[in-house]
């Protein structure tokens, strides 16, 4: 008696799985990448709950409650659980503020960046030529400066503020985007389909945005999560020098920055913003190495 052929398509009579799946296998297989990616999701729920859990007003001020240790050190009381600053506000609440004002920078920077970026790459790589040469040699002479000194010129140009903080982390990220998207159109325009489209009579721009972009989204995803973390650390050192967000906002770095003087006597002014900074860069890297494994074919197991 003979087996009937199966219908799936496959020779086993399994149906064929969408790579999409594979990739999230990979991606859940891989711990780091899982606690990379808890520990981004706290953050980003702690931001946008900032205003229900936080205890007390980031920016309410205490002549009586200034320099209180943490509860577990000596002298530290249940009211300010990570102890208070130098005008007696909150720790905690403004480590839980502050984790709102660093998405907002990291996403609107990264946004700019990729934006811009995105746009052209992907004119630099389809059209070449003229083009392609006067789009990369900008981007080349963007990434001869230090990224962080560019930034500084960027904002004292426009003056210290967090939005223009913000305006110049996205420029100096721009050239990122640029070149990645640039590698990925040459690439997909060697392609048949983008000759189909072609030969069909589409539009350049329909090719472009349509066809070419979606499949240059993997490099992307990548890099637009390493480049949150990156965000937050060129927004934290913006801040620290005075050029980011302006007393009394609860900005990281700017915490950082008032209690480097008093280190010694009050210790958790400057740390605890600075663990914050840390968790949040690593949970970052962690989860985009673990998304860079997963969409990269050669890396997977």
């Amino acid at each position: 008696m003979t087996t009937p052929p199966n219908c799936s398509g496959s020779p086993n009579g399994e149906e064929s799985r969408h790579p999409f799946f594979d990739q999230l296998d990979q991606l859940w297989r891989n711990k780091t990448a899982i606690a990379g990616l808890v520990i981004v999701l706290s953050f980003i729920l702690i931001a946008i709950l900032a205003p229900v859990i936080s205890p007390h007003d980031p920016v309410d001020a205490s002549l009586y409650d200034q320099l209180k240790p943490p509860v577990w050190y000596p002298a530290g009381t249940w009211k300010n659980i990570l102890g208070t600053d130098d005008l007696g506000r909150d720790m905690l609440s403004r480590l839980i503020h502050g984790a709102r004002v660093s998405l907002v920078v990291s996403v609107v920077s990264v946004g700019i960046a990729f934006a811009v970026g995105v746009i052209l790459g992907a004119i630099a790589g389809f059209y070449k030529g003229f083009r392609d040469t006067l789009i990369m040699r900008v981007m080349d002479i963007l990434l001869s400066f230090p990224h962080i000194l560019l930034a500084i010129v960027v904002v004292a140009y426009l003056g210290p503020s967090l939005q223009n903080a913000m305006i110049a982390i996205g420029i100096i990220y721009i050239p990122r985007y640029a070149r990645i998207v640039r590698a990925s159109v040459l690439e997909e325009c060697e392609k048949d389909y983008v000759t189909a489209a072609r030969a069909i009579g589409a539009r350049n721009l329909r090719i472009i945005f349509i066809a070419i972009l979606p499949n240059c989204l993997g490099p992307l995803i990548v890099q637009t999560t390493l480049g949150f973390a990156s965000a937050i650390l060129d927004a934290a050192a913006l801040s620290f020098l005075g050029l980011g967000a302006q007393p009394p906002t609860p900005e990281w770095g700017a915490m950082i920055a008032s209690g480097r003087s008093m280190i010694l006597r009050a210790w958790w002014v400057m740390t605890m913003p600075g663990i914050a900074i840390l968790m949040a860069v690593l949970g970052f890297n962690l989860f985009g190495d673990g998304l860079r494994d997963a969409l990269d074919p050669r890396l997977r197991d």
